[in-house]
């Protein structure tokens, strides 16, 4: 399975989750795994997606979340997940 990590961090608001996982669903990236608080009004979400069914490269679909992300007023990261993997090896 390719796999990303999207991190996304702001003020919390309505909405945010529901922006982001729409940009996703439009891309047809499934989401695996999502954890998500909010500390003292600051919105931290972590998702872990499957990009094996999705129709745009790793690029484009960050820079489509980074743009929903300034809609919504929040910054958005997007990592390959093979990055995580070999991190703990170096």
């Amino acid at each position: 399975m390719e796999s990303a990590v999207v991190v996304v961090v702001g003020a919390d608001k309505p909405g945010i989750v529901a922006g982001i996982s729409s940009k996703l669903a439009e891309n047809n990236v499934n989401i695996v795994d999502i954890s998500q608080t909010v500390l003292r009004g600051v919105f931290a979400m972590i998702m872990v997606v499957d990009l094996d069914t999705s129709n745009v490269s790793i690029g484009k679909l960050r820079g489509e979340l980074q743009k929903r992300g300034k809609e919504l007023g929040v910054e958005v990261l997007v990592f390959h997940g093979e990055v995580f993997k070999y991190m703990e090896r170096i």
